[in-house]
């Protein structure tokens, strides 16, 4: 019987509601899914709120969702494209209902094209990260999420201090290159 990935055992358990299991993918996937969200709204308190209302939409569908990779993050970040739409719609709708003056921090119009390109980009990330082996998620997760440290990080493994450092610097030249693809295309 082939070995379940982390997200893989948290998302069948929090399906039929475990809700440590939850807190569990919550955890590991909270920063991906703001950053997500924050790049499309370019909003830090709109960004935190549709991180909030993605990981409530995915706790009500979690029960009928089957997850068919080894990350739930690209899933994830589907749920938070769509929450961060039904936002811009929101404040396209406001703007259009209001006779005052708009805050300068929030742009006029809403570009399409940079919106294609961050939604691209966070597909390709999480999509990336999708093709990670556990301990590099892992790795991941912790330092860069998490903000561990490379000893932290290595006692929590329980690898070396140099695995960590050298996995973590392949992750990261390998999602900057995802980067770049996506920037170039």
């Amino acid at each position: 019987m082939p070995v379940q990935t982390s997200d893989q055992k948290w998302a069948a358990q929090a399906a039929a509601g475990d809700e440590s299991a939850f807190r569990e993918l919550y955890r590991a996937h909270v920063r991906p899914v703001y950053w997500i969200a924050n790049g499309i709204l370019a909003s830090p308190a709109d960004a935190e709120d549709v991180t909030q209302e993605t990981f409530v939409v995915a706790w009500r569908k979690l029960p009928g969702f089957a997850l068919q990779g080894e990350s739930i993050l690209p899933w994830l970040a589907t749920i938070c494209r769509f929450q961060a739409a039904n936002r811009l719609r929101q404040r396209r709708r406001d703007q259009a209902n209001t006779t005052e003056m708009l805050d300068d921090r929030l742009p006029d119009t809403v570009s399409v094209e940079e919106q294609v390109i961050t939604a691209a980009l966070a597909a390709r990330i999480a999509a990336e990260v999708g093709t990670l082996s556990e301990l590099d998620r892992e790795i991941l997760r912790l330092c860069a999420s998490e903000g561990y440290a490379y000893q932290a990080a290595a006692e929590e493994l329980g690898v070396s201090h140099a695995v960590v450092r050298n996995r973590l610097s392949r992750v990261r030249t390998q999602l900057r290159g995802a980067v770049k693809e996506v920037r170039d295309a």
